[in-house]
């Protein structure tokens, strides 16, 4: 599959994800914003009953105390002669009535009278009988009755109504207010409006003075607090205000889009999943292009000897050909040299399927890193000198102890300079730097080159399997992609850690650290 297709499908998919995870997350955040409108109102209705009871409970407080009163007045008044008897059974009841102000002032006056009756100058079997004049005056006597009754309530409520202007504003809020029966309101009506869950209430007065709070006050969630006016038509500065929060009121309106959220879960869990195929697609590409890379390599390397060996093998074999003693050392030696290069490139991959199979066994012994070091840069001298530069040994390395397996450990620092060597640059000398020092729990060894250098996008993958730096002929330099995969592999194993720092058209450095053998 073309990698275009593969980005086409990929900016589908990913798309089509974002915009339904972003429909439902706005679906959350209007679902969200429609419970805390609702969760506002229920909360401002519950509040404003509450009020109301309270001013209800107030005034049916002033009416039972103004009836006890007038009663008690009234029962006291006919004990020294207000009601009366007549010599002919006939009784009649009458009550004097006034309302009075704070000051003293008489507002209104009435007297209450009830119709002056014989129980029993008439049977109701005759009222029954009596003519249409008996029943019409009957029902004049029940309005009569029904009108008194009206007044006398009337008069009853104003003058409730007269003391609570008068003298019900008047007393502090704290006397007014029954705090307890406002907290059973509040709670009572919160749970008719559909809301039932932990809060803190205060009442204080219009400018701000704290008259109560109760007893398990916090200030959690005191930025969302809901204000409601107490006895609202009194003086500005007669009024209360109660003001009420709930420490829970997130949890309670996220609650409502719970079951939302294991769908968003699951939307990016797809998400994630779908970033993680088609990252895992473009590196199997990728993997694929280098294996090709390698297989093609490969090919390219193994034909030379192969073609050198079946040169040779003809040459022997050809009789018209005339065979000295020196041309059969020559084709001899060809032979061999080519079969020793053929057998170290198949070992050479041999090794890393080895190393992923986790079969290789170390033979592990302590070594001198210093000397090691020495000899290596005998070994490649005439190679470097052959391009007009130089090897340059800096051993400041006291412990110099190592503990490896000395043939893949000299391979792998093999393999670090035969790279310095094969990317030089064409035509100009190549210096090699070799230095060794220790830090404080480390044995520290760099290999510094002035050749071409690598790229930043590059410095990256150098270390990965069937990785080759194009340098625009894929066979100019000679080589698998396997080489410094290898070294990485040996410096893991070996419980060292290795990096590389390179500045392209300058050269290139590789740093291996090893921990400290000491005596």
């Amino acid at each position: 599959m073309k990698k275009k297709t593969i980005w086409t499908i990929a900016a589908i998919m990913g798309i089509s994800f974002l915009i339904l995870l972003f429909l439902q997350l706005k679906y959350i955040r209007e679902m969200v914003n429609m419970k805390k409108e609702q969760f506002d109102e229920s909360v401002n209705r519950a509040l404003y009953q509450a009020s109301r009871n309270l001013e209800l409970n107030e005034t049916l407080q002033y009416l039972e105390k103004d009836v006890n009163e007038t009663e008690r007045k009234s029962y006291k008044k006919d004990s020294v002669g207000t009601r009366s008897g007549n010599p002919d059974g006939t009784v009649q009841f009458s009550h004097q009535y006034s309302t009075v102000g704070k000051d003293g002032t008489v507002f209104s006056s009435f007297e209450l009278k009830t119709i002056t009756t014989s129980p029993a100058s008439k049977p109701k079997a005759m009222i029954l009988k009596s003519d249409k004049g008996s029943i019409s005056e009957a029902s004049k006597s029940l309005q009569e009755i029904v009108k008194n009754r009206y007044v006398y309530q009337k008069a009853l409520l104003d003058e409730v109504v007269l003391s609570i202007l008068y003298s019900a504003s008047e007393k502090p809020l704290r006397e007014r207010i029954n705090f307890r029966m406002l907290d059973q309101d509040l709670k009572a009506e919160l749970m008719n409006n559909g809301i039932n869950i932990p809060y803190h209430f205060t009442v204080s007065t219009q400018d701000g003075r704290e008259v109560y709070r109760c007893p398990d006050y916090t200030d959690e969630g005191e930025e969302y607090t809901y204000s409601q006016v107490l006895f609202r038509n009194d003086p500005a500065s007669k009024m209360g205000v109660v003001k009420v929060h709930f420490p829970e009121m997130n949890k309670y309106i996220y609650s409502s889009v719970r079951f939302m959220i294991p769908s968003v879960i699951f939307t990016l869990v797809l998400l994630v999943t779908f970033i993680f195929t088609i990252v895992i697609i473009f590196r199997s590409k990728r993997y694929t292009e280098m294996k090709n890379d390698f297989i093609n390599n490969m090919t390219h390397e193994l034909k030379t000897p192969i073609a050198s060996i079946s040169l040779a093998a003809q040459m022997m074999n050809d009789k018209s050909v005339t065979k000295s003693e020196t041309m059969m050392n020559h084709l001899a030696g060809v032979i061999q040299d080519e079969s020793k290069r053929l057998r170290f490139l198949v070992e050479k991959v041999l090794q890393m399927s080895l190393f992923d199979r986790k079969k290789t066994v170390f033979k592990k012994k302590e070594l001198d890193l210093n000397e090691m070091i020495e000899n290596i840069a005998n070994s490649f001298s005439l190679r470097v000198e052959h391009t007009g530069g130089k090897i340059y040994t800096d051993i400041e390395a006291v412990d110099s102890t190592i503990y490896v397996d000395e043939m893949h450990f000299q391979n792998a620092i093999f393999n670090l300079m035969d790279n310095a060597v094969k990317y030089g640059k064409p035509g100009e000398a190549l210096d090699v730097y070799l230095k060794t020092w220790n830090d404080d729990e480390h044995l520290c060894l760099s290999i510094r080159d002035t050749g071409v250098g690598i790229k930043k996008d590059d410095l990256k993958k150098v270390f990965e399997k069937f990785y080759r730096v194009h340098t625009g002929n894929v066979h100019d330099v000679k080589g698998f992609g396997l080489g410094l995969a290898y070294v990485k592999k040996i410096v893991q194993l070996h419980s060292g850690e290795i990096k590389v720092d390179s500045e392209y058209g300058k050269g290139t450095t590789f740093t291996i650290k090893l921990p400290i053998i000491k005596d």
